[in-house]
């Protein structure tokens, strides 16, 4: 039998993007594959394995999106050092991420980031200054909504960890100009820090990049 609160040990076994789109297919809002799960979906096979899966939504249709899910899943916050239903939360905290479990077999089988948006456009949480309108913040791939990869790789790139760059470098030779030229915008405007933004500061003279200049 399913314990009845999950906890740190409560293990995934994450959905495929087609049976996310049946879980979700009650849902009115808009939602998204994103995360590793929408580089992968958009380039055609698996970068390379992945322990969850995430969508994400608007955070002011956080709540409708999770009252549309079927009987037998189950939503949960991590609220400091426990797990917690989502129905019990602070109404006024920033959850992150919401959890959804198979209350049968007691595994989280999706996560479900809260993103902003306007309603022509997608805003960026980190940074409202930039910005992608809908159509090409998020695609349909063979009916499932799925955000753009350069949208993603600006989300890994705040501290980009080994896997990270992995996925980088599988998508970015497939990207088109003006997804590049997205991306790499955000890199230097948003994320200058970021380790992914050495190559775009100066990709072929990096004696001239900002940290290795000579100072006078």
């Amino acid at each position: 039998m399913p314990s009845s609160t999950p906890t740190s040990a409560t293990p995934w076994a994450p959905l495929e993007p087609q049976a996310v789109a049946r879980l979700l297919a009650a849902a009115s809002v808009r939602w998204w594959l994103s995360g590793g799960a929408a580089l992968d979906r958009w380039l055609g096979h698996p970068i390379r394995a992945r322990e969850n899966i995430d969508v994400s939504v608007v955070a002011a249709d956080l709540a409708e999106l999770v009252a549309s899910l079927p009987e037998g899943f189950t939503a949960w916050v991590p609220d400091e050092d426990e797990i917690v239903p989502f129905a019990d939360a602070p109404q006024d905290a920033d959850l992150q991420p919401v959890l959804i479990r198979d209350d049968a077999t007691d595994c989280w089988v999706l996560q479900v980031n809260a993103e902003d948006g306007a309603p022509r456009a997608w805003v960026y949480k980190r940074d409202p200054r930039l910005t992608l309108p809908w159509d090409r913040a998020v695609l349909d791939i063979e009916g499932i909504p799925t955000g753009a990869p350069e949208v993603q790789l600006v989300w890994k790139a705040l501290r980009p960890r080994a896997e990270d760059t992995t996925d980088k470098d599988a998508v970015l030779p497939s990207l088109t100009a003006d997804a590049v030229s997205f991306y790499e915008t955000a890199l230097l405007r948003i994320h200058p820090h970021s380790t992914w933004a050495i190559h775009v500061r100066s990709p072929f003279a990096p004696a001239k990049a900002s940290w290795n200049r000579k100072k006078n």
